[in-house]
């Protein structure tokens, strides 16, 4: 989550003002998010303390983990140093860490200093924070030493953690005003580093609303464009009243009060089925040599379905969704440990293979941290309130871009173990053997390391061996074994779906989604066009059992969605060639209609008027009548209906 470029929020607030509330808020709809909790339980007498605790337990969904820090008020920064980049952290509140702070058993202390670190453990904490904190020292100097000592302990914290997080929001009467933004940081920054490159930033009109931050290049090439960078936004949930845009789109989605439910056999739009033969069939009309556009033909024909006619345009408007999210345990095996979060990283700064690619197409490009993944060798990837919500999640970055105006998106992945997730899956839907879809393992150096790859394979054996009794259901198989970035790829292609907008497919998690999309909803597959198979085995045998055929075998290995990027301009060429060529002059055919046509026209020079002409004459005209138009029942050159093969 980032709003305004932040990943470390402050949210102040008086007692009862809302802060609490308005803190989860921020969170609502993160895939993972861990409640750090530190007040202390209290006086089990005071019933109203306890009434308290029980109303904030009581908001937490069941998706979220708690974690209590009361024994040790140290242990919060370690908390924060330890989290992954994947995680969202809630810590409510500072007022009740600062109490176990002061508590007479872990006096004497340095209490300053232990605020020091808990600002410097905010300041490298690579997961997203949002810390709650009441706003004390607005009314009279208490009169007791304890007062007047927790006063000045938390107001110092207060300042300290603001110092630290990148933006403040002060909470009144449960309305937020913030205090400061990522716009305020980066002004500052720029006066003390004027020639460091900043990020455009947009002001926080609202905490959930999506930022586009159009970041500079930082190397000696300043000819390339980068491509606007979306950080993880989660979309607002929509409301339910009618004629809501969020399910206008569909045909028959369930809808609850509580958002979105996902359950097998939906009934979502299916491509249009008489525009795509419409298609391929006029392009048997157009004036081109040979044989015309080969297989790439079907790139035509599966646009032309999508948009709804005969002469699809080329995408204009493309974003690249990478999921990224690490799978634990033997999936992993002979991988670099924090390679898949420096990918992820690499992408938000508009660096690397994916990023430059992107900028050459002129397509946008988000990064989605996914939830992680446990062994499945062990235990559930994930559990079902997870594969729910990231489902939800999924759904809900398809509906972003389409209401942004996005008309293709590219799905892609970086993360840890992805291969032996997706291999998990096919070995579950589709009857495959591990060995057989799992790719040899390639060391960071090029070499082959085989030992991993049977690591691999044991894991995914196990896995099977441990669910060989459970459901095979869609829900099933994604907390079973698919995990996170499966899980919120199949929430993708089935709101991409719902929305009408076709998905350019581009490695294992994005095909292992695809086959469990089929049971729900089997018109998702429909939607999606694979442009490489990239030389793995677990695309080749899902493409096969989903019907997409690879219309390139360039067998490159840049990563997922880089090599869908990579074809993508030949695809745009493809599209624009065919809707701009005219229809072969033999095909063209005239319009008995016209009386223009049955008039001969002489091909003498001194001919003016057929009326001067001697009417004896007997030399004969041999004229070609001119090309008629189209008659009434045509559109144009361009929408001639299909009259066979080209003759000559």
């Amino acid at each position: 989550m980032s709003v305004d470029g932040w990943n470390t929020v402050l949210v102040l607030g008086g007692i009862r003002s809302g802060k609490s509330e308005f803190a989860e808020s921020l969170v609502t709809d993160a895939p993972v998010v861990r409640y750090v909790a530190t007040a202390p339980e209290g006086d089990p007498e005071d019933t109203e303390w306890a009434t308290r605790l029980a109303a904030h337990r009581a908001r937490r969904p069941g998706s979220w983990t708690t974690e209590e820090t009361t024994e040790d008020p140290r242990r919060l920064a370690d908390v924060l140093e330890s989290a992954e980049p994947n995680e969202m952290l809630l810590v409510d509140d500072l007022g009740g860490w600062v109490t176990v702070l002061l508590d007479p058993d872990h006096q004497p202390a340095d209490d300053l200093a232990t605020i020091a670190e808990l600002a410097e453990a905010i300041r490298g904490c690579a997961a997203r924070v949002v810390l709650v904190s009441p706003e004390v020292g607005l009314s009279l100097v208490p009169t007791t030493p304890l007062g007047r000592a927790f006063t000045d302990a938390l107001g110092a914290a207060n300042r300290a953690v603001a110092d630290a997080c990148d933006a403040v929001v002060l909470v009144v009467a449960g309305q937020p005003v913030w205090l400061k933004s990522a716009a305020t940081a980066t002004a500052a920054a720029t006066a003390t580093e004027p020639a460091a490159p900043a990020a455009v930033t947009a002001p926080p009109a609202a905490a959930t609303a999506p930022v586009v931050a159009s970041l500079a290049d930082t190397e000696p090439t300043p000819e390339v464009q980068l491509p606007d960078v979306l950080t993880h936004t989660p979309p607002a949930i929509p409301t339910q009243e009618p004629g809501n845009a969020w399910a206008a789109p569909t045909m028959a989605l369930p809808m609850v009060s509580t958002g979105l439910v996902i359950q097998p056999g939906m009934e979502l739009p299916m491509p249009d089925e008489y525009a795509g033969p419409q298609a391929v069939d006029r392009l048997t009309t157009l004036d081109v040599p040979g044989a015309g556009l080969g297989v790439l033909d079907r790139v035509v024909g599966f646009a032309a379905a999508t948009q709804g006619t005969p002469t699809p345009a080329p995408w204009g408007s493309v974003r690249v969704l990478l999921l990224h999210g690490d799978h634990a345990g033997g999936a992993a095996a002979g991988t670099v440990a924090g390679e898949s979060a420096r990918r992820a990283a690499q992408a938000r700064a508009g660096q690397g293979a994916l990023a430059r690619l992107a900028a050459e197409s002129g397509a946008s490009l988000q990064v989605v941290d996914t939830p992680a993944s446990a062994p499945i060798e062990d235990q559930p990837a994930l559990a079902p309130e997870q594969v729910e919500s990231a489902l939800r999640y999924g759904w809900r970055l398809a509906e972003q871009a389409a209401d942004a105006g996005v008309q293709l998106l590219v799905l892609g992945a970086c993360g840890a173990g992805t291969e032996a997730a997706a291999a998990a899956v096919l070995a579950a839907t589709a009857g495959a053997e591990p060995p057989a879809v799992l790719g040899r393992v390639i060391t960071d150096s090029g070499e082959i390391d085989d030992a991993a790859w049977m690591i691999r394979c044991a894991a995914v054996r196990d896995a099977l061996h441990r669910t060989r009794r459970s459901s095979r259901g869609a829900k099933d198989i994604l907390a079973e074994l698919g995990g996170g970035d499966v899980a919120v790829a199949t929430g993708v292609l089935l709101g991409a779906t719902a929305r009408r907008v076709p998905v350019l497919l581009d490695g294992p998690v994005g095909l292992a989604a695809g086959m469990v999309s089929r049971d729900l909803a089997g018109q998702a597959r429909h939607w999606c066009l694979l442009a490489d198979h990239g030389g793995h085995p677990a695309v080749r045998l899902a493409a096969d059992v989903l019907g997409l055929t690879p219309l390139l075998d360039l067998r490159m290995d840049l990563g997922e969605g880089a090599n869908a990027l990579v074809a993508l301009p030949l695809l745009r060429s493809v599209l624009a060639l065919s809707a701009a060529l005219p229809v072969h002059p033999s095909l063209a055919g005239t319009d008995d209609t016209d009386p223009a046509a049955d008039e001969p026209e002489s091909t003498d020079p001194s001919y003016a008027d057929p009326d001067l002409t001697e009417p004896d004459s007997t030399e004969p005209d041999f004229a070609e009548p001119e090309p008629a138009g189209p008659g009434p029942a045509s559109t144009g050159a361009d929408e001639q209906p299909a009259t066979g093969w080209r003759a000559g």
